[in-house]
């Protein structure tokens, strides 16, 4: 029997109890004689009696209700049947109280030999009486209004709470319609709604509308109202029960967190500073006020300085200085307004001075006064306004944003009747807020649109110059304001022997930090093009740069300065293309890392892409570039463009560069026309990116100004070739000339017969300077030496680097060039 017993003990009466667990529950294992058997804690938590006082004695003992031996036969050949019993029966305490249990048997089963039951018992739960007194001043006194209304939609009950609400008396409700009494409230909505659940008998919930009520008759209120049938002992209708609520502060904190969410999807939809107080002042009207003006400090719309005041940057004038940005009305024209948009205001409500804009909190003047002396001494001319169009109601608001005083908003009251309350104050100054940021937005991207425009335009070149190998004309298209400026480029580089280097890139990125990129990526393109780098190396080399600069960008994100990352975060790469026009061979050699091929239009108007091997965009490291070499004929056009001339929203490049192709070659115009009416045709509309476009028609230099002679390696040669050059540079009609010419002859090419290998060539070059150039085919480098007076040689380059305009040296597949060349007289 122990082990029967503690086989169905429970967990202790400490333990949480849920209400649906039944594990808790008293229980007991009985014999068919009625001897328990077995006895859990929870029973004995029940009744008090540990199962040492229960356990093998009659179960009879246990139960505080007559004996009926019918019942028990009965209920014991039920659960013999296998469906076991519930029911309710009173069983004793220890103390000899009842307690009242349901109880439940479960079907029979053996233990050994024995039948056996199982019984399991919990407390019934008392039932709470309401009594009528205690519903009747429910009825009466609850916060929720309720009525009884018949058949013919007459009041024929209401609690004290409905009339508290309408402000009628029950007297003169009781037996009229609700159409008779309140008007403002709906009423004809409210009882076709009513009608509708007389005629349906299904409720309505949950109706919400706005009205006044002879209890707040200066006050528009929020009621939320539920209709319910009421129905006869027969299911007949007899009338309809409302129940209704003032959710007028609810109803208010929903408007408010609406209009500030619709504000934010209409106001600052643009980047402009007095497109976003125009912005405000349409959102504004009618729904929350009549007439609404924007004024803002004329440094917010300047486009130098901070542009604002800080509001902690101590004591301010006291009339500021402010221009109107934006204003609406419900009548046509503004005629409220004693200033224009652009004009210069200095409104302030009275008495309030200028640190109401630096750290002032939202003025609320419920009812205008014209004659008020503060109105008619400090604005004469608003209190004419005031009298003449009935504004009666004002708020103003201060427009600061990240510590910055903006401006001030002002919202005005005049055909609405119902004044400016605290709660308006609060949407009020929400509203301004939402757009006082969008504002701080537009005026900082301006500044700092304004400045990268700037600081592009001076890194972009002002001159082109192509000497008389190419004529040259470009045009440039920062970005639509929304996206910003660009890193576009493009450059042209004169180089040694009457060639000309040229150049367009694309940094990635918008704003200051992508244009100073690119004046760091010209200044380099420059200078290894000044050290005659072919355009396959000069890329490789720019791409080292790149990579660098982005490790200086990882390297100011690492140490967590703000101002490095604000500088170098906008750089994560580059394409580029550089070519290189020969016009003594008419050859163009050109390599690219990334960007788009030129287009070339021959003179006959066929038009071409020359694709040199892609490469990959500057930036990415350990790729070679590769170059190619095309050939062109006289008057032949080239172009070079960045991709946002050839791609967007409504093409792709491919489609883009066709159309550019077209554009070029059906033009005859001046190169300077043609390069501006191709972009107008391909980019009518502003575009997210910067848009480039450098033309270059080619020319060749003739035979007549280009003359070369092999110079054998003897130093005896050198006198022949000295003259032969005296000869030509004064054919040329350069008689000035004449002597520096032979002395820079006669030094490089003794040097190139001392030191360097054959075969020696002097060619000279009249173009734009004239050019002398001795190549060999020795790799050495040459270098400059400054010789001491005791010295007997050393000063050929030096004496060189004195009479020439500018010297170099550059290589070639077959060895290398020193040049020299001349300013023309």
């Amino acid at each position: 029997m122990d082990s029967a017993r503690d086989a169905f003990d429970a967990p202790t009466p400490a333990e949480p109890r849920d209400v649906l667990d039944a594990s808790t529950d008293a229980a007991a294992i009985v014999s068919a004689a009625g001897v328990v058997v077995g006895w859990t804690r929870g029973a004995e938590a029940l009744l008090g009696r540990p199962a040492s006082q229960v356990v093998g004695r009659s179960v009879a003992e246990l139960v505080a209700m007559d004996r009926d031996p019918a019942r028990v036969a009965g209920v014991a050949a039920r659960c013999r049947a296998g469906m076991g019993w519930s029911g309710a029966v009173s069983v004793r305490h220890r103390d000899g109280r009842p307690v009242d249990v349901d109880l439940r048997v479960s079907a029979s089963f053996r233990i050994g030999d024995d039948e056996c039951f199982l019984l399991s018992a919990r407390r019934r739960s008392e039932q709470w009486a309401l009594g009528q007194s205690v519903l009747d001043g429910f009825l009466t006194r609850s916060p929720v209004g309720m009525a009884v209304m018949d058949l013919e939609l007459r009041y024929v009950w209401l609690n004290d709470t409905l009339e508290r609400f309408g402000g009628v008396p029950r007297e003169q409700r009781l037996g009229r319609r609700l159409s008779e009494l309140l008007p403002g409230l709906q009423a004809v909505a409210i009882e076709g709604l009513m009608g509708k659940v007389l005629e349906t008998g299904v409720p309505v919930t949950d109706y919400e509308y706005l009205g006044w009520s002879w209890a707040d008759p200066h006050r528009r209120h929020a009621y939320s109202t539920s209709f319910f049938p009421l129905v006869g002992d027969d299911d007949s209708v007899t009338g309809v029960c409302y129940m209704v609520q003032d959710v007028t502060e609810r109803w208010h904190a929903r408007r408010l967190l609406s209009l500030v969410n619709e504000a934010g999807t209409r106001v600052g939809t643009t980047l402009d500073v007095m497109r976003t107080a125009q912005e405000l002042a349409d959102f504004a009207v009618p729904g929350f006020a009549d007439f609404v003006i924007v004024d803002l400090l004329e440094p917010v719309l300047s486009t130098e300085g901070h542009g604002a005041w800080l509001t902690d940057a101590g004591p301010a004038p006291a009339r500021p200085v402010m221009r109107r940005a934006g204003m609406c009305s419900v009548r046509e024209g503004c005629p409220e307004a004693v200033a224009r948009i652009g004009d210069r205001v200095d409104f302030l409500p009275p008495p309030h001075d200028a640190h109401l804009l630096i750290d002032g909190e939202p003025i609320l003047i419920p009812v205008l006064d014209p004659s008020d002396d503060l109105w008619t001494t400090e604005q004469p001319e608003r209190a004419v306004s005031i009298r003449e169009f009935g504004l009666h109601s004002l708020i103003s608001v201060p427009m600061r944003a990240r510590n910055t005083a903006l401006g001030l908003a002002t919202f005005v009251r005049s055909l609405n009747p119902v004044s400016f309350r605290s709660d308006d104050v609060m949407l009020a100054r929400e509203l301004v807020a939402r757009a006082a940021l969008c504002v701080d937005n537009a005026r900082r991207y301006t500044r700092e649109h304004t400045a990268a425009v700037t600081l592009q335009r001076s890194l972009l070149p002002h001159a082109l110059a192509g000497g008389t190998a190419l004529e040259l004309a470009s045009s440039y298209l920062p970005a639509d304001a929304t996206d910003g400026v660009g890193g576009d480029w493009f450059d042209v580089i004169p180089l040694s022997g009457a060639r000309v280097g040229l150049v367009v890139g694309d940094v990635v990125g918008h704003g200051i930090a992508a244009a100073a990129t690119m004046g760091r990526l010209r200044t380099a393109v420059q200078t290894l093009a000044d050290m005659e780098m072919p355009p396959d190396e000069l890329l490789a080399h720019l791409d080292d740069l790149v990579l660098r600069l982005s490790a200086e960008r990882t390297g100011a994100e690492r140490t967590h300065d703000a101002a490095a990352q604000q500088g170098a975060t906008a750089f994560l790469g580059a394409t580029c293309l550089y070519a290189v026009y020969d016009p003594v061979t008419r050859r163009c050699t050109m390599a690219r890392a990334g960007h788009p091929p030129p287009v070339v239009v021959a003179p006959d108007g066929r038009v071409s892409f020359p694709e040199p091997p892609a490469g990959p965009p500057l930036g990415l490291g350990g790729m070679a570039f590769e170059a190619t070499e095309i050939e062109l004929a006289e008057n032949s056009l080239i172009g070079l463009y960045t991709d946002g001339l050839v791609e967007g929203a409504d093409r792709d490049i491919e489609q883009g560069m066709s159309r550019l192709g077209e554009v070029l070659a059906r033009s005859d115009a001046d190169l300077a026309t043609l390069c501006t009416s191709a972009v107008r045709q391909l980019v009518p509309v502003p575009q997210p990116d910067d848009i480039a476009l450098l033309l270059a028609r080619t020319h060749a230099l003739g035979a007549d100004h280009v003359v070369s002679w092999e110079v054998p390696a003897d130093p005896a040669a050198v006198g022949d070739v000295r003259a032969r050059a005296t000869r030509q540079v004064e054919a040329w009609g350069l008689a000035e000339l004449a002597m520096t010419s032979e002395l820079i002859v006669s030094e490089l090419v003794t040097n190139a017969v001392r030191y360097a290998t054959p075969p020696i060539r002097l060619r000279l070059i009249l173009d734009a300077r004239l050019t002398c150039e001795v190549s060999d085919a020795s790799s050495t480098a040459p270098r400059l030496r400054h010789a001491r007076i005791t010295d007997e040689g050393g000063r050929g380059l030096f004496l060189v680097a004195q009479l020439a305009h500018r010297w170099g040296a550059r290589y070639t597949a077959d060895g290398k060039i020193i040049w020299a060349e001349q300013e023309l007289p």
